[in-house]
């Protein structure tokens, strides 16, 4: 009693009412196991992230294709990882309290692996087939990634509009290698917004 006297004052008592209300609901429940499970098994880059949310999310009705799409492109122009389209999500599924816990629940795996393994990776990286698994793992997520981007390719780019934006960022992205990804979102969203008023 005299411990949530404390927390009392310092937090107010309206957010705390809130909070034990509104976290730990059934929604809330499923977003942070899925999370969870996600960010356990996620490998390579953070964008085979987009597959596994494809399956666990939009495949299940949880998430639309479009509100997927739409955390993709939050997490290319918001500063940090593309971890940050799971706050994106988990706040359109159940608002702030799903975007603390999916964000919780995505990175927590990722620090506890990092602490176990980092005093291995030197020793994993000389074995000759731990090296080559390694490797295989990084060929494999960038296989995931073509998958993905095709997928949503055929979800996005239906007219000649949309043909001329991917064509456009794809020779920007490429010709110039140390432009933020940011700029190229930001760059094809203005130029969607001006040919979709033609």
């Amino acid at each position: 009693n005299r411990q949530n006297n404390t927390l009392q004052s310092i937090v107010p008592f309206t957010f705390l009412q809130v909070t034990q209300t509104t976290f730990w609901t059934a929604t809330n429940a499923k977003l942070f196991w899925t999370f969870l499970k996600i960010g356990s098994i996620l490998y390579g880059s953070g964008y085979v992230l987009f597959a596994f949310l494809d399956t666990e999310l939009v495949a299940t009705g949880l998430l639309t294709r479009r509100q997927l799409m739409d955390a993709i492109a939050v997490g290319q122009f918001t500063p940090g990882p593309v971890f940050s389209s799971v706050t994106f999500i988990g706040f359109q599924i159940n608002g702030l309290s799903g975007a603390i816990i999916s964000t919780i629940a995505i990175f927590l795996p990722s620090f506890v692996f990092v602490a176990l393994l980092n005093p291995l990776m030197k020793k994993l990286r000389n074995s000759k087939g731990l090296s080559a698994f390694l490797d295989a793992v990084n060929v494999a997520s960038v296989a995931i990634i073509i998958a993905v981007c095709y997928e949503m390719g055929k979800e996005t780019i239906t007219d000649w509009r949309t043909i001329l934006i991917a064509v456009l960022s794809i020779a920007i992205t490429f010709g110039y290698k140390k432009l933020n990804s940011a700029v190229v979102v930001l760059g094809g969203s203005l130029l969607g917004y001006v040919l979709f008023q033609i």
